[in-house]
Parts: structure tokens; sequence; C-alpha cells
């Protein structure tokens, strides 16, 4: 026979396992919650990673090769006589004269 305390022994069963159920169910959203984040950030790692390395590889290529040094001891020497020739293009020009016989050059007001 039934008693009124198997009854109820019953029921608080039945509500004792369906609130296990209801926290069991609350911890399975927050992980899966959580393991969503833990995927969101590790894809973020991943990429940072990957710049990072790529970051890397381009430090670690060899610099350019510098512009050879310049001498500026020869650059302030005096070039020797073949090298002070003006081109021939430029050395057969002459001073031109106008009506008068005087240079243009004698036009230049120098007095000023």
């Amino acid at each position: 026979m039934v008693t009124v305390t198997s009854i109820s022994a019953l029921q608080s069963a039945v509500v004792r396992a369906e609130r296990q159920v209801q926290q069991g169910e609350t911890r399975v959203n927050q992980d899966a919650a959580r393991l969503d984040q833990s995927q969101n950030q590790l894809s973020k790692d991943k990429e940072l990673l990957a710049q990072s390395q790529r970051e890397s590889t381009t430090a670690a290529r060899p610099a350019l090769q510098p512009a050879p040094a310049v001498n500026l001891n020869r650059a302030i020497e005096n070039p020797s006589r073949a090298e002070q020739s003006l081109p021939a293009a430029l050395a057969a020009l002459r001073p031109q004269v106008n009506a008068q016989g005087q240079t243009i050059g004698k036009f230049i007001n120098v007095s000023a």
C-alpha cells in the first residue's frame, strides 16, 4: 500500500532531480558560452601569432646594401687640367660683337 510519506518522498525526489537537471543545463550553457569565447580568443591569438611571424621574418631579412662611401677629400681637391676643360661644343663659342664692335658684356651695368 502506498502511503502519504512515500508519495511525498517521491515528489521531493522528483523536484530534486528537476533542480539538478536545470542546474546541469545551466552549467552546459555556461560551458558552451566559455567554449565560444575560448575559440574566438584562439582565433585572435592565431592571427596575432601569424602577424608577429610575418614581422619577424621581415625584420630578419638582411638590410639593403649601403651606398659606397663618398671620398670627400677628393671632392675638395683641384681637379686635373683635363677635367677642367670645357666640352668642345662650349669651347668653340666666341664672344659676339654688336654692330658697333662692342661685346655684349659691356652693356651690363657693373656699378650697381
